[in-house]
């Protein structure tokens, strides 16, 4: 009765065909817009291979520099070490030295290293032989300075009480005391006070350390002729200067100008080292104190022999002249080494001859 009605070819396909399967023309289109992205990124390249740095460590061989025998290897130090790093590391394997006493050398008879020598400026090898030498008790230069200082600056003090201990207390109450033995007790407490107050708050003194056979050296030096010279000026029997208050008042503005110049060239120097504006010769400024760079290049101990010149002018007595003479001798010798250290920074400074006394010196 019915008839059944046959589905044509075509509608089948488009039946079948929307119904279940997605449409050919858009994957087309995904696949054209995936290859786009793919030109536009360019080639693709592997990521880059990390590669570690190898970092090569150096052994130091430490020998006895009298029997040469090896006393230990210290090893795994990086090239970025100082020899102050090696100093410490030397001193966990032998607790008995700590790192002052130790003096290390390239060669038995040489000098012996500073503590901030890069140890890789010191290696043609992966080992590295080293010399060592106990130094003995070691001490720092702010305590030897303080030290030195300071004991002056008491001793002369104790004999300027005239203690019944040193002089004979009946002469000390009978005789009165010159004007000019007041003011050179001033003059010499100013002095030993503005080098411990420098040596506190100006100087920038180095971190290492001197043997303090060195510092048993410099005390009895400065404290022995501190007690001559005291002994004289302050005894009951001291007789004033020939010349009277002229010679005492011009010796006595002759010693505060240098000791006014020396302060402010230990702090124009150090002013000029921290800026880093010391790259050869220090300069002078605007301060009329500095313009004895000019001149020279220690002018700070050129003010210094000033003043005890002045000092020994003012108190008119041998054991201040001989002082005078023995701080210039090796004052001199400070300068003629601090100069040729400048000479090295500017070559083109070599018209400046005078190292503390101008044009002789």
């Amino acid at each position: 009765m019915f008839r059944r009605r046959k589905t044509s070819t075509l509608e089948h396909k488009r039946d079948f065909h929307g119904s279940t399967l997605p449409a050919p023309h858009n994957d087309m289109r995904t696949f054209f817009s995936l290859s786009q992205l793919v030109l536009s990124a360019g080639h693709l390249r592997p990521p880059p291979v990390q590669r570690h740095s190898k970092i090569a460590y150096f052994e130091v061989e430490v020998l006895d520099t009298q029997s040469k025998k090896q006393i230990c290897v210290v090893d795994k130090i990086p090239p970025s070490s100082t020899l102050l790093d090696v100093k410490h590391k030397f001193h966990k394997v032998c607790p008995q030295w700590s790192p002052s006493r130790v003096g290390l050398r390239l060669e038995r008879n040489g000098p012996y290293l500073k503590d901030s020598v890069n140890i890789k400026s010191l290696a043609a090898s992966s080992i590295i032989t080293l010399y060592f030498t106990d130094m003995g008790q070691q001490v720092s230069w702010t305590t030897v300075f303080l030290t030195e200082y300071i004991g002056p600056l008491l001793i002369y003090l104790l004999f300027y009480l005239r203690l019944s201990s040193i002089y004979d207390a009946k002469e000390s109450a009978r005789s009165l005391r010159h004007p000019v033995v007041h003011l050179a007790c001033a003059c010499h407490c100013l002095h030993y006070v503005r080098c411990l107050l420098e040596t506190l708050f100006v100087h920038k003194i180095s971190e290492g350390h001197t043997p303090l056979k060195n510092m048993i050296k410099g005390c009895a030096f400065y404290w022995g002729f501190t007690s001559w010279i005291a002994y004289y000026i302050n005894h009951p029997l001291y007789s004033p200067p020939s010349l009277g208050n002229k010679q005492v008042t011009f010796a006595a503005l002759v010693f505060l100008m240098c000791e006014a110049g020396n302060h402010f060239i230990n702090v124009a120097v150090v002013h000029q080292s921290q800026s880093g504006k010391l790259t050869s010769f220090p300069s002078p400024s605007i301060n009329p104190f500095t313009w004895l760079f000019t001149l020279v290049s220690c002018p700070n101990y050129t003010y210094e022999i000033g003043s005890w010149i002045s000092f020994t002018v003012m108190t008119q007595t041998l054991p201040v002249g001989v002082f005078a003479f023995l701080m210039a001798i090796q004052m001199a010798q400070w300068a003629r080494k601090k100069h040729q250290q400048y000479l090295k920074r500017c070559i083109a400074c070599r018209w400046r001859k005078a190292a503390m006394i101008p044009f002789i010196l």
